[in-house]
């Protein structure tokens, strides 16, 4: 192989070699999962979100230790504009650059209409799409100078169609895909893309976790549970998983991608086919 094949081919196995991550909402499930293959395609990453301290720091210490690369983490609460701004500056500050912004931060809560409490509705709005809102206008500026972006937007199956209960959710992620859009546009010939990831259902430890409470809650087999009641609108009835999602971003980062910009990629096993 020349030298020139073999640039390439660690080119495409490397996407984001020294380029820096920031993952929102990942210390855990697709987030962590994200941040972990951004991390294998050579990137530096910044993890955000909650959890138990021992939890983060396992986190931080086991996407370090098995791909080589440095690890932060910000404590930053997604719903408060200062502490969005404070941790994109801090970034910047320790990394000197920001490459790719992956949105995924976001909370649900399930009720009727008339029954949504209103302050589930602003946690809901601020969390899942304001906060990318913030993230997105902070980190503009320094990739745009440059010449050089991936801005990926972690949306829903939600994003693309409705259902009964989840106003503020479905709200949001509707929202996610307008803004990327319009980030998309406005950034078109300036070397950064922006696109929207829509997944169906996932499986994390938090859908574990309602596969069980379902089942016991309905007296009913796990398999009937899932089948029937969680992926009842999948026609492919299995979950995605964390590492789809995951190299689908890394794919998003690639120059394989880079005319592919104000897209919504559903990952939903044809949910949304109906």
């Amino acid at each position: 192989m020349t030298i020139s094949g073999i640039m390439s081919s660690v080119s495409v196995a490397l996407p984001v070699k020294g380029k820096v991550s920031l993952i929102t909402g990942s210390t855990s499930g697709i987030g962590l999962g994200i941040a972990r293959a951004l991390a294998g395609a050579g990137s530096d990453v910044v993890l955000n979100g909650f959890g138990k301290p021992e939890e983060i720091e396992a986190a931080r210490d086991g996407v370090a230790k098995d791909y080589g690369v440095r690890v932060d983490y910000s404590p930053a609460d997604m719903s408060k504009p200062d502490s969005i701004a404070e941790m994109i500056e801090t970034t910047l500050r320790k990394f000197g650059r920001l490459d790719v912004l992956v949105n995924n931060a976001g909370i649900q809560h399930v009720a009727p209409l008339q029954e949504f409490p209103a302050a589930k509705w602003d946690a809901i709005i601020a969390i899942n799409l304001s906060s990318a809102f913030h993230t997105t206008r902070l980190a503009l500026p320094g990739m745009i100078a440059n010449k050089w972006g991936r801005i990926i937007n972690i949306a829903s199956a939600h994003g693309l169609v409705g259902s009964a209960f989840k106003s503020a959710y479905v709200a949001a992620k509707h929202g996610m895909l307008g803004l990327t859009k319009v980030t998309a546009l406005e950034v078109a010939e300036m070397g950064v893309t922006c696109n929207a990831i829509c997944p169906g259902y996932v499986y994390t430890p938090l859908v574990e976790a309602q596969i069980e409470g379902q089942a016991k809650a309905h007296g009913i087999p796990r398999e009937q549970v899932i089948r029937e009641v969680l992926l009842a609108q999948q026609p492919n009835k299995r979950f995605a998983t964390t590492d789809e999602l995951g190299s689908i971003a890394v794919f998003l980062t690639s120059d394989a991608a880079a005319s592919i910009t104000g897209a919504a990629i559903p990952v939903d096993g044809g949910w949304t086919a109906h």
